[in-house]
């Protein structure tokens, strides 16, 4: 079999000129999603009991986490469809939360303690009670009533972990407020106000504290505080307002493809990014117009459904594209997945809305290149309209390293590539990332963000007691040049610096020249690395297994024999890619406080430095 794995309607290119995709297709994949469920379901559906590596929580709050999620999914299709669904699935989700609840049932859920997963399913729970209440909650026995709210109750005086679960206790405990059940409202207060300490600007929050910017934006720290005002009537101005200066960048994380740029942790929750994207339609609180928002969440799913997600068996693996447990964390199990139903929230909007009835328009990245700075998150988007690649240049996200994580510590990260995550290739770190290498690989540890503005993004971080290693980046379509200016007693270390890692089904091809390697996947992506100033060799690693792209890539890299100032260009292209011709053309001039690249066309960037490097390493 060849992907898609489902059946789908007649694509409409009238409607929808960039993707096919309507309404119906939407509702096509959610019916999949759910009904595929149903062989794995425990014999009151309360429990689903899905094929895959546990996750540390155990099989009982697996199977919670297979009932919950999914349930978020069908809220969203029944509440959308206004009850007209099959009569079945509603039957299924109450039957599920009958025995789920019933303390004598084999199938019950366990009480809510304090920081326990229960928690996070308890929150999907609450909202898709509340977006289908006149469908599900409304004619449920009043007795199952009282046992939901008992049990979604267990919320109260509990602890939750100080980041975006505080936020499940809101939506929870003021879904419960809402129907009559056990509730505190300074609970319900304090994640509101929590999440002010941890707003960062630009739309961004940081996930707890430490410099965490990732996608938990898109699966929480935006979605939860608005579906809260849905259920409590509150003002929402503050976070609508938030949420579409978020949009202004978010929109950028997608390649013109639909892929979304693979960096952050939970990244088997795909789609589930899709959520402000709708959010914003939902809550009038978008720069997007209709037509542009059914586009880019239409690209998203449809780049994963046409690669084989959900899979033959109509489930979402522990991956990426295939399963690839090392994009995963250790609290991931088989259910997780199923968090990407947050992606369809835009089932929520009526049929006749704007956004389902409107002609697909292009976004800025199908009209034009394509820079975008998030001066509050360390984050620089560069993509190009010719190939459709977004890259992030990472100046400022590293989840609170150390410890070191591929998914945050890497330099760069795109939407058509993945860091080696393997764990022989992690050991061995080359792929956009600056190395010291002594007796051992020097890991990026906490990134200390310096500027993000225009095309310019810079940082520094500690590698070694005693030393610091400066870095800069500046953007210009598919380039990037970067910057490195490393200082201190290093003793004797040589440096490494990789670029972007390709990986397909096959070993992707690499070639080497004079201060250039580059590796080239069989559709044509190429990255590259030229040296421009400082380095004195090139290479190229490969590796099996390390990757959730493909199980074999290839990174090009650059070495010295010691640290000192060094230039090199970075190149990740659809286009062909001639570094020896780029070498050539891109001049560098370093002296003791500046470094200076001339561009072909004449255009320069000016890259200052301390003057405390070691500058015997030339060209």
């Amino acid at each position: 079999m060849t992907p898609p794995f489902l059946s789908l309607p007649p694509t409409d290119r009238l409607l929808s000129p960039r993707t096919g995709w309507t309404r119906a297709h939407w509702e096509a994949l959610a019916d999949h999603l759910l009904d595929s469920l149903t062989p794995y379901a425990s014999p009151g559906f309360a429990q689903y009991r899905l094929p895959g590596r546990a996750s540390w929580s155990g099989v009982a709050l697996d199977g919670l986490e297979g009932f919950a999620r999914p349930f978020l999914l069908a809220a969203f299709r029944i509440a959308g469809a206004r009850g007209q669904v099959p009569a079945s699935l509603i039957e299924r989700y109450a039957a599920g939360l009958a025995a789920g609840t019933d303390p004598a049932s084999p199938e019950a859920w366990p009480a809510l303690t304090d920081c326990s997963q229960q928690m996070v399913e308890a929150a999907s729970i609450a909202v898709g009670l509340h977006e289908s209440r006149e469908w599900l909650w409304d004619r449920l026995d009043p007795g199952v009533q009282e046992r939901v709210l008992a049990w979604l109750g267990g919320f109260v005086g509990k602890r939750t972990w100080d980041n975006n679960w505080m936020l499940f206790q809101t939506v929870t405990e003021e879904f419960v407020k809402s129907a009559g059940g056990p509730y505190a409202q300074e609970e319900i207060d304090r994640g509101l106000a929590r999440i002010e300490d941890w707003y960062a600007g630009d739309g961004w929050y940081t996930d707890g504290g430490s410099r965490n910017f990732d996608y938990y934006n898109a699966f929480a720290l935006h979605f939860y505080p608005i579906m809260w005002t849905r259920m409590s009537g509150a003002p929402a101005e503050v976070y609508r307002s938030r949420l579409a200066e978020f949009l202004t960048s978010f929109q950028h994380f997608f390649g013109s493809d639909g892929a979304p740029v693979h960096h952050g942790r939970s990244l088997c929750y795909r789609f589930g990014a899709l959520a402000p994207v709708w959010l914003g339609a939902l809550a009038e609180a978008t720069p997007l117009e209709p037509g542009q928002t059914r586009k880019l969440a239409s690209s998203v799913v449809r780049h994963f459904v046409e690669r084989g997600v959900p899979d033959e068996r109509g489930l979402l693996s522990l991956g990426w594209y295939d399963p690839f447990l090392p994009a995963t964390q250790s609290y991931s199990g088989p259910a997780s997945p199923y968090w990407a139903s947050k992606g369809f929230l835009g089932l929520l909007l009526p049929p006749d809305d704007p956004v389902w009835t409107a002609a697909e328009r292009p976004l800025p990245l199908d009209e034009g290149d394509v820079v975008a700075a998030i001066p509050a998150a360390g984050l620089l988007l560069h993509g190009t309209q010719h190939d459709g690649v977004v890259r992030l240049v990472n100046h400022g996200s590293d989840h609170g390293a150390p410890p070191d994580d591929p998914h945050y510590a890497k330099l760069a990260y795109s939407s058509r590539t993945a860091p080696e995550a393997g764990v022989q290739a992690w050991a061995r770190n080359v792929d956009n990332h600056l190395a010291l290498t002594g007796p051992e690989v020097s890991a990026r540890g906490e990134i200390h963000p310096l500027a993000c503005a225009g095309r310019t993004a810079s940082s520094w971080h500690s590698p070694a007691e005693g030393v610091t290693v400066t870095s800069t980046s500046v953007v210009r379509g598919a380039w990037e040049i970067r910057v490195h200016e490393v200082a201190g007693e290093t003793g004797p270390a040589g440096v490494r610096e990789g670029g972007y890692a390709v990986a397909c089904a096959s070993a992707p091809a690499t070639a080497t020249g004079r201060g250039w390697a580059l590796a080239r996947r069989a559709d044509g992506l190429t990255s590259a690395i030229i040296a421009l100033y400082g380095w004195q060799h090139a290479g190229v690693t490969s590796d099996v297994a390390a990757n959730a792209f493909g199980p074999r890539s290839a990174t090009p890299y650059l070495t010295a024999d010691e640290p000192g100032v060094h230039v090199s260009l970075v190149v990740l292209s659809g286009d062909a890619v001639h570094p020896a011709a780029l070498r050539d053309a891109i001049q560098v001039e370093v002296s003791d406080d500046l470094v200076v690249v001339a561009f072909p066309d004449g255009d320069r960037a000016e890259v200052a430095l301390s003057g405390r490097y070691n500058p015997r390493c030339g060209r």
